[in-house]
């Protein structure tokens, strides 16, 4: 089972060399080049195809997720987080350039040695990154505790974008497993849902949006509360929330159930809903519900149709290639409200079961 998972995440990794940039050549040889052009000529013309094989892998991946997920004793979560983090070491992020924003922000200060509060990826035309960054036109959107962390990625890229790239991959999966193994600290079940969900994935390893890492910060933050460090506990939480600041509510939690908990949750559950309204709905901003695992594992394992569900709200793109026409957008909001609407369903039909999950 664990070869059969393993062969279908490099197959994922391989499919996401398909949506590679077209002004993005990555290395320079011949075999690279004929893998590239094969990749490109599936992925951008043959779209129907490409799409019915992102939706094929997404259903193999969420398959594998539940299936470990109920045989978890059977399974060490650490030991498969280990093969995941270096088999998707090699993806790309197909379906973001949040990544590519991320290298360029940091680099801007170990680079260019500006501040990328006040400068713009537009303000240094001469970089090549230019031809495939997108949002080249905003200063850092983040907050103060991000950009130090992605000074140490940056400068052992020493300002090469395809060894810049490795060393952001590998910075994105040290702090996977490291939210790996503060679950496994405390419940191997916690630790092999987190490890295997094609949310996290998809989204912090192929993808790699820094959500992944607040996430991870406030899960290792949480595990030192509960060992009875809470000095160490809150610091990582706060570092957490200073990231996008979506998980700093957490600093309220206590170790013990709580009314606390419970409005750090609502709290949190409210800011992905506003941002999810009021700019556009991100399937990665859900992944900031993980960091109440130890807390609410049981509703968030309950809210499974629709954090598996919304991965397919991205085929649009994949089928049509971009979200600027507002019918792609229409397709992507209609799959994430049957999802959600089906999972409210189950969960009212659980009422009762939920209802112990808030008593306190």
């Amino acid at each position: 089972m664990v070869i059969a998972y393993g062969i279908t995440l490099a197959l994922f990794a391989l499919y996401s060399y398909s949506l590679l940039d077209l002004n993005l050549t990555l290395l320079n040889f011949d075999l690279w080049t004929q893998f590239r052009n094969v990749m490109i000529q599936f992925g951008y013309f043959q779209r129907l195809n490409s799409t019915f094989v992102f939706v094929a892998l997404i259903c193999l991946v969420s398959g594998f997720h539940l299936y470990l997920l109920k045989n978890y004793k059977k399974y060490s979560a650490l030991h498969l987080s280990l093969i995941i983090a270096v088999i998707l070491l090699f993806a790309y992020p197909f379906l973001s350039h949040d990544l590519f924003n991320y290298m360029f922000d940091a680099k801007i200060l170990t680079f260019y040695h500006q501040n990328p509060y006040l400068h713009r990826a537009l303000d240094f035309p001469s970089a090549p990154e230019l031809r495939f960054m997108h949002w080249v036109h905003r200063t850092y959107p983040y907050g103060p505790t991000f950009l130090p962390m992605t000074l140490i990625p940056s400068l052992l890229g020493l300002g090469k974008f395809s060894l810049s790239l490795i060393t952001f991959k590998v910075f994105f999966s040290i702090f996977y497993l490291l939210a790996v193994r503060a679950l496994n600290k405390m419940s191997s079940e916690w630790a092999m849902f987190f490890a295997t969900h094609p949310l996290v994935i998809i989204e912090g390893l192929m993808n790699n949006h820094n959500d992944l890492i607040a996430v991870s910060l406030g899960l290792i933050g949480i595990q030192l509360l509960w060992s009875k460090r809470t000095t160490l506990g809150r610091l990582f939480i706060v570092i957490s929330g200073g990231i996008k600041y979506i998980t700093l509510p957490l600093v309220i939690a206590q170790k013990k159930s709580s009314l606390s908990n419970i409005v750090a949750f609502c709290s949190v559950t409210l800011l992905v809903g506003y941002l999810s309204i009021f700019q556009e709905v991100q399937t990665w901003y859900f992944m900031s519900l993980f960091v109440f695992i130890p807390y609410f594992f049981e509703l968030i394992k309950r809210m499974q149709i629709f954090l598996i569900g919304i991965l397919f709200s991205y085929y649009p793109f994949v089928l049509y290639g971009t979200w600027g026409d507002l019918h792609n957008l229409g397709l992507k909001h209609a799959v994430i409200i049957i999802f959600a609407m089906i999972n409210l369903l189950t969960l009212i039909i659980e009422r009762k079961k939920l209802r112990s999950l808030w008593s306190y």
